[in-house]
């Protein structure tokens, strides 16, 4: 595939919608996570979960639902059915939301919420007071202000992170779910393809970004979900720059994006040359191509998941390169979970002791910083299967064919 050369119209014609597969979660789903929660949290002693507002109350719920500065939450009992606590003017909003059904408790604006969920907590029989206290365990997600409310208000109780919970739940996808980042890391390889056609000396940084907004809505998503678009220099910069670039012949191009579909997400980053790329350029290019491969083939299926990061590191040593996070070369961690959130557990990085399991979905993005030069990132996510590793999307095959399909 050459490297521009396409009009912006005739790159977004070629696009179409992708979502056609695209499945949600089903209620079925949803009961049977918060079954396998409810499981863990009686073996691990939680008599309760507060989720609130974000990816955990989705996750077990299906209520999408953005956290602000009013409660909205549900309790999750080891023993009986999830409920709900929102604003009362929020009730019906809620219960349109919801795909788990569930009671709605609600408090007025000038009432206090986390008094609410304690007399929530006590119609479900989990009362302080007893001759052991009730653990209740608190999405890692909830901010410290509401925390500190609902400390407050939960004198007898113990109050412990849901993290074990949520994340012994959350970090093995299922079937369903992998199916739903397929279809978005899918639509995101188009759109990165037909970005990287439309290229030409003079294009901004923000014409480009512009653009993949586009694509991404032309393939069934609602637009990108995150976008990162760097030329020359700047691209040494991991998560980018506070100023827009213009496009010249010799540039190196590192574009970062992903959409949503269903609520699952997609993360794909691609390097490349606009013009015939330097030696230098091609060296980088090539260790960063090599330490991506071995940290894929590290990862086994038993292994830690530190072990990930640290054959990506004795690649790039072996180029050269910097030693631990020293620059040049990489300076943040091989790789991230991901799923109904970008960056989630478990984490591909020095003293992450979880062992890879079925059903685990990783970034691999072992990525080289050379400052005041360049920056080569190539990203691509895998799952865990009982085989050992898939890709989801297949790595560039060069620097000179950035794409799999080329």
């Amino acid at each position: 595939m050459n490297i521009g050369g396409t009009s912006r119209q005739a790159a977004l014609d070629a696009l179409q919608n992708m979502t056609g597969r695209a499945v949600p979660i089903s209620l079925d789903e949803y009961m049977a996570r918060i079954r396998r929660a409810q499981e863990f949290m009686k073996a691990n002693g939680f008599d309760a979960l507060y989720l609130n507002a974000g990816s955990n109350l989705t996750y077990f719920s299906g209520t999408k639902w953005n956290p602000s500065e009013r409660m909205v939450g549900a309790i999750l009992p080891s023993v009986g059915e999830l409920a709900y606590i929102a604003p009362a003017f929020e009730h019906d909003t809620i219960r349109n939301f919801m795909v788990v059904p569930g009671d709605v408790h609600c408090w007025d604006e000038h009432e206090k919420p986390a008094a609410l969920l304690r007399q929530v907590l006590e119609k479900m029989g989990i009362a302080a007071g007893t001759a052991q206290s009730p653990v209740i365990g608190i999405d890692e997600s909830t901010p410290l202000f509401l925390f500190e409310a609902i400390r407050a208000a939960t004198a007898g109780y113990v109050l412990q992170t849901a993290y074990p919970v949520t994340s012994f739940c959350r970090m093995r996808k299922s079937d369903a779910e992998i199916a739903l980042i397929q279809c978005a890391m899918d639509m995101t390889m188009a759109v990165h393809v037909a970005a990287a056609s439309i290229l030409y000396e003079g294009i901004t940084t923000a014409e480009v970004e512009e653009f993949i907004q586009l694509a991404h809505r032309k393939v069934g998503a609602s637009g990108s979900y995150f976008c990162i678009v760097l030329f020359g220099e700047a691209s040494a910069y991991p998560h980018g720059v506070n100023y827009i670039q213009t496009l010249k012949r010799g540039d190196t191009v590192l574009i970062d994006t992903g959409c949503k579909v269903h609520h699952y997400i997609s993360d794909i980053t691609r390097t490349y040359v606009f013009g015939e790329p330097s030696e230098r350029q091609r060296f980088v290019w090539n260790a960063e191509k090599r330490a991506q491969h071995a940290a894929f083939e590290a990862a086994q299926l038993g292994i830690a998941c530190e072990e990930v990061d640290k054959a990506a590191r004795r690649s790039l040593e072996a180029n050269g390169f910097g030693r631990g996070y020293k620059l040049p070369g990489l300076p943040h961690r091989t790789g991230h979970g991901i799923g109904l959130d970008i960056h989630e557990g478990p984490y591909l990085v020095g003293g992450e002791r979880t062992l890879l399991e079925p059903g685990m979905c990783f970034s691999n993005e072992p990525m080289i910083c050379v400052p005041g030069e360049f920056g080569v990132r190539l990203e691509d996510h895998f799952y865990m299967t009982p085989a050992g590793p898939k890709w989801f999307t297949q790595p560039a095959n060069s620097i000179d064919q950035p794409f799999a399909s080329d």
